[in-house]
C-alpha cells in the first residue's frame, strides 16, 4: 500500500505522511487530471482499471481503497 499512498501524495501534491484512510479529497484539487492520474496508479499498483465516475464520488482515500478493493475481488 505504501507505493499507492506515494503516489496518491504526487497525484494531490502533499506530502506522503499525509496520505491515510481518512485524508479527505475536498482539501485537495481533486479534479479530472488527478482522477485519470489515480486510475493509472491504480493500474500501475493494483492491475485494476477504476471507473472515473465512482472516484469522482470518492471523499476520503479509504473509499478509492474500497473501490480498488471490489473490482480486486
Amino acid at each position: 500500500m505504501s507505493e499507492f499512498y506515494e503516489g496518491m501524495a504526487e497525484v494531490l501534491e502533499v506530502e506522503v505522511e499525509q496520505i491515510t484512510p481518512e485524508f479527505e479529497l475536498k482539501n485537495v484539487d481533486w479534479n479530472s487530471l488527478a482522477i485519470v492520474s489515480t486510475i493509472a496508479l491504480a493500474d500501475e499498483c493494483f492491475g485494476v482499471i477504476l471507473n472515473g465516475r465512482a472516484l469522482d464520488l470518492c471523499k476520503t482515500i479509504a473509499d478509492i481503497e474500497n473501490l480498488i478493493a471490489a473490482k480486486k475481488a
